[in-house]
């Protein structure tokens, strides 16, 4: 069994310029989980206790971004994962966004484009008003996106926040050596933020190798900060996985730990004694046990269990925006 940690340690193969985080980890989801305004504000919170504000700030444009190039590359053809995902590749991006191209910029006649978010979903979750535009996740995924579409790199700043009291979230995107050649220095540092070419060099990294996967190495257990994500493979890796929260002491700060059901076919694995099991050693290890993925033979076995699960949803993305509200509000109890 392995185990990926999201936020908490440098990698030594992370690309020059990027921030460290674990990209399989970040992209095991799709782009609407972080287009969620409870988990974005949530991460964002976690990064910030991690590194601080701008550290945690490069962090989320940068997941962001990576999102928004591998979306494009989808649309494009490009695909890193099994053939059997064609079906649900997008064909617009995850973010409602409004353009209109025009030359500008520095040299003249460089690419521009200007644009808005009509959704606003960045600026409306945002509590209180911002002193300077807010929309973090939706100009590193724009970034992305356009950058992967239009095979080159754009980088977009906001120019406009309804967060910080205007009418509307606007932005404009212009290649990376334009903004680096700006008098604008929210644009030369989004430039510096944003290094694009390794980037794409983590996400191509992700391809997956010719080679036969190793079936001895077992699902791999992500970590988010203090959310663990653990893919249910049988009983007994499960409890392995809850057991490193005793020998581990980087794992300290986990109190959430979402099952993942989704990928089991048939009602004799999850019996109801195994599951019962499995939500004791979670309660035994002071964590809160939320399953993701369950069908509607499981849902009613859960229900018999006692102590119970704290959440039980049908989709992966659902479990972990809500357990991270879960986690914030042990944080903060009422």
């Amino acid at each position: 069994m392995r185990c990926s940690t999201t936020m908490t340690s440098s990698k030594p193969d992370t690309p020059n310029g990027a921030e460290a985080f674990d990209p399989e980890a970040v992209l095991m989801s799709d782009a609407g989980l972080l287009l969620n305004e409870h988990f974005a504000t949530a991460l964002y919170a976690e990064l910030c206790r991690a590194r601080g504000a701008e550290a945690a700030h490069t962090a989320l444009l940068q997941i962001a971004c990576l999102h928004g190039l591998r979306d494009a590359k989808r649309v494009l053809g490009t695909t890193f994962h099994a053939p059997s995902t064609l079906a649900t590749v997008p064909s617009a991006p995850a973010l409602a966004v409004q353009l209109r191209a025009r030359p500008g910029g520095d040299p003249p006649g460089a690419l521009e484009i200007s644009g808005c978010w009509p959704e606003r979903i960045e600026a409306k979750a945002h509590q209180g008003r911002a002193d300077e535009p807010a929309c973090v996740v939706s100009a590193g995924y724009t970034s992305g996106w356009l950058s992967g579409v239009l095979e080159t790199d754009l980088v977009v700043v906001e120019s406009r926040c309804a967060a910080a009291g205007d009418t509307a979230c606007t932005f404009v995107a212009r290649q990376s050596e334009s903004w680096r050649g700006d008098d604008d220095a929210r644009g030369r540092a989004a430039a510096e933020a944003l290094p694009l070419s390794d980037l794409r060099g983590m996400l191509a990294a992700l391809t997956p190798p010719a080679e036969e996967p190793d079936e001895d190495s077992g699902p791999v257990v992500h970590v988010w900060g203090p959310v663990m994500i653990v893919p249910f493979a049988g009983t007994d890796e499960v409890l392995t996985a809850v057991d490193m929260l005793h020998n581990d002491p980087t794992l300290a700060e986990v109190s959430v730990i979402v099952i993942d059901l989704s990928k089991q076919a048939g009602d004799e694995t999850f019996a109801e004694p195994a599951l019962g099991r499995i939500v004791e050693s979670i309660d035994a290890a002071g964590a809160e046990s939320v399953f993701a993925g369950v069908s509607l033979l499981i849902e009613p076995v859960l229900a018999r269990l006692e102590p119970a699960p704290m959440l039980v949803c049908a989709d992966l993305d659902s479990a972990i925006a809500a357990s991270f509200q879960i986690a914030e509000s042990q944080r903060r109890p009422v």
